[in-house]
This record gives structure tokens, C-alpha cells and sequence, in this order.
């Protein structure tokens, strides 16, 4: 009995400590927004980073951060964070319109290498949703599927059971294709081989050696592709495809 009532005890305790940490992040999100309407823009990336480091994540969170940084006019911390908020919903049109605003505040117009017409496609349609979104079309082309497959075994008639084995079996496919979908916006959410540059100017060299050959420069807010990390440089490439090395106390991961 006493067990029970210890087991209660701990589990309200528990509860109680959420419902607390919960009202501490929220109350910090709303003085952030208030010190935001205010135009205390320091203010308030210092309390909604407040809450990034309790552990908290939201598209929401790293775009206001990214626009409290944007009216600092600190555009490679703005870009940074929109970059870290399109990987949770990289289907957000606000998000991909100030992070273009801010690519055009920086010094370097990369121009990218063209992408194959295919990949372009596929990558538009996967990023149309979020990664929930996805996975909610597929848990519900699913069990559709399912009921399916239940017309199909209980029904007499030949019309009916045509059509339950033939929707069963589009749906099973869309299932299957919006889980893969799904899967693979969560890989893109974790892909972590991304930086943006926060030197105001620097020097990509050929090799991870300060004295090594200079290749060519890049500034302050340009996004780069981690390729490898060796005695703590990285090797980098950018959107053109040119490739070099950067010191990684240069980069700040996305």
C-alpha cells in the first residue's frame, strides 16, 4: 500500500514539475514577444533563447529569434535560425520569404549549381509538408486501406469487392509513399552538415593548414555543406560547388 501511495506521490510530483517548466518556457515566450512589440530586439532573443536551451524547439521559436536577429541587422545569426526553423517546417512560406529577404542583405550572391529537374521536383514535393503531415496522410491511407481490404473479404457482391481490392492496393501505395516521404523530411530536419559562416571575411584554403593554398573568399552569413572535420577544420563546399577549408570556429552549424 505504502508503494502505491509512494508511486502516486512521485507521479504528481512529476506532473507538477512539468506543468511548472511548461508555464516557465511559456512565460518566457510571451516577454519575448512583449520586449519583440517593444523593439527591445536584444531582450528578446535573449528570452526566447531562454527557452532553445531548455531543450524547446519550434518553428515558431527559431523564426521569431530569426527576426529579432533580422532587426538587429545581424543577418548571419537571422539566417542561421531561419535555416534551423525551415528544417522543422520547410514548407512555411513566411519562413522561406525573410530568409531570401536576408540572403540578399549579405555580401556574397552565390549563384548554384543547377539541379537535376527530377530532384527538384521530388524535393518540392517532399518539403510541400511538414514531417507530421506526412506521416498523418500515411497512418490514414493506412487504415483506409485496411477497411479496404475488410469490404473486399466480407462483401458478396463482385463491384463491391473490385473496388475495395483496387482502392485497397492505391492506398496501400500512397501510404507507403508518404511514409518514405515522411522518413526522408525527418532526415532533412537532423541533417546537420550545414553551416553559415560567421567571419565577416574569410579565406577557404586548399587544404585543413592556415598556410596552405588560398582558394577563394567568402563572407559573413554565407551557407556552406560540411564534407568532412579534421583537427578542427572543416571541409566545405558552396552552393557554386567550389570546395576548401574553413577553421570551424569560423561556422556555426545550422
Amino acid at each position: 500500500m505504502k508503494t502505491i501511495k509512494s508511486c502516486i506521490f512521485s507521479l504528481l510530483m512529476f506532473l507538477a514539475t512539468l506543468t511548472v517548466y511548461a508555464t516557465v518556457q511559456r512565460d518566457n515566450i510571451v516577454k519575448g514577444n512583449k520586449a519583440y512589440s517593444a523593439g527591445s530586439y536584444s531582450t528578446a532573443v535573449d528570452q526566447y533563447k531562454k527557452v532553445v536551451e531548455a531543450g524547446y524547439e519550434s518553428p515558431e521559436l527559431y523564426y521569431n529569434i530569426g527576426n529579432s536577429y533580422f532587426k538587429l541587422n545581424d543577418y548571419a545569426n537571422a539566417i542561421l535560425w531561419y535555416e534551423r526553423a525551415k528544417r522543422i517546417d520547410p514548407g512555411n512560406e513566411d519562413i522561406d520569404f525573410n530568409l531570401n529577404v536576408a540572403n540578399t542583405k549579405i555580401s556574397d550572391k552565390i549563384e548554384p549549381l543547377p539541379e537535376l529537374f527530377y530532384k527538384r521536383w521530388l524535393n518540392a514535393v517532399i518539403l510541400l509538408f511538414s514531417v507530421d503531415t506526412w506521416a498523418t496522410v500515411s497512418i490514414i491511407m493506412f487504415i483506409t486501406a485496411l477497411l479496404c481490404g475488410v469490404l473486399y473479404l466480407a462483401s458478396r457482391v463482385l463491384i463491391l469487392r473490385k473496388i475495395g481490392f483496387w482502392f485497397g492496393l492505391g492506398l496501400l501505395f500512397i501510404a507507403g509513399l508518404s511514409m518514405v516521404f515522411a522518413w526522408s523530411g525527418y532526415s532533412f530536419t537532423r541533417n546537420t552538415n550545414e553551416a553559415i559562416v560567421f567571419a565577416p571575411t574569410i579565406t577557404v584554403k586548399s587544404s585543413p593548414d592556415e598556410k596552405s593554398t588560398d582558394l577563394f573568399v567568402i563572407h559573413e552569413g554565407t551557407k556552406v555543406r560540411l564534407l568532412d572535420n579534421i583537427s578542427g577544420w572543416y571541409e566545405i563546399r558552396i552552393a557554386s560547388g567550389s570546395v576548401g577549408w574553413l577553421p570551424a570556429t569560423s561556422l556555426e552549424e545550422i
